[in-house]
């Protein structure tokens, strides 16, 4: 692997998707440890450690809390996107639950993505909010490192995660996930074998934290 053209991509590894938080995903916390190894080791061979980070404000546009009727887990249309699906509050700016989890190491960061900040629109990929139109800008700044490969992982697997390898795959990088490093929602059911099954037939490559430091 030719580490400096090479990012890791820690995907919203925050309070309130770990154990205790607001939408807490079983074993949440257990991608810390592999993706701060693999953080130590791309970074002392000069590649890159980016960061995305959910930052909602107040009356998010994805919080059922937001309306009357609509209950976590209905899906709604917005002004913007069809099929909003509908979640606790989580990760809203500034609390305990959107800071990133406390072991994580995140001295090796050099660039972190604030996303779903925007009071109307949510995001699930860290490339492109949910009206797959308004870019993050994330894709610009990995083309102008001359980064070729990005190997991604965090919480959770069958939302941000998928979305963002889909759309890193798309924009012609090289799309590895560190498997010991990603943890899903299966929400709803089998939706994490889904998004893994479609991930690896779009030729996003799989393998341990472990493979990935050989």
């Amino acid at each position: 692997m030719d580490y400096k053209k090479t990012l890791l991509l820690l995907i919203d590894v925050q309070n309130d998707f770990c154990p205790g938080g607001a939408l807490a995903v079983e074993d949440g916390d257990g991608v810390v440890p592999p993706l701060n190894a693999l953080a130590d080791v791309i970074a002392a061979k000069g590649g890159r450690v980016a960061a995305t980070q959910d930052w909602h404000p107040a009356g998010h546009v994805s919080f059922a809390s937001s309306y009357s009727g609509p209950k976590i887990g209905d899906t709604v249309d917005t002004a913007l996107v069809k099929g909003q699906a509908l979640w606790p509050d989580h990760c809203v700016q500034g609390t305990s639950g959107a800071a990133f989890h406390k072991d994580l190491n995140l001295n090796p960061v050099s660039m972190i993505i604030r996303k779903g900040f925007r009071g109307e629109l949510d995001s699930y990929s860290a490339f492109f909010e949910n009206d797959r139109k308004t870019a993050t800008g994330l894709e610009g700044w990995i083309k102008s490192l001359g980064i070729e490969t990005v190997i991604m992982g965090g919480l959770a697997t069958d939302y941000c995660v998928f979305f963002s390898a889909m759309d890193c795959k798309r924009a012609g990088f090289k799309t590895v996930i560190a498997s010991d490093a990603v943890r899903g929602v299966g929400f709803p059911s089998g939706s994490i074998e889904v998004a893994v099954s479609e991930m690896k037939s779009s030729g996003i490559e799989f393998f341990t934290s472990n493979e990935l430091l050989v």
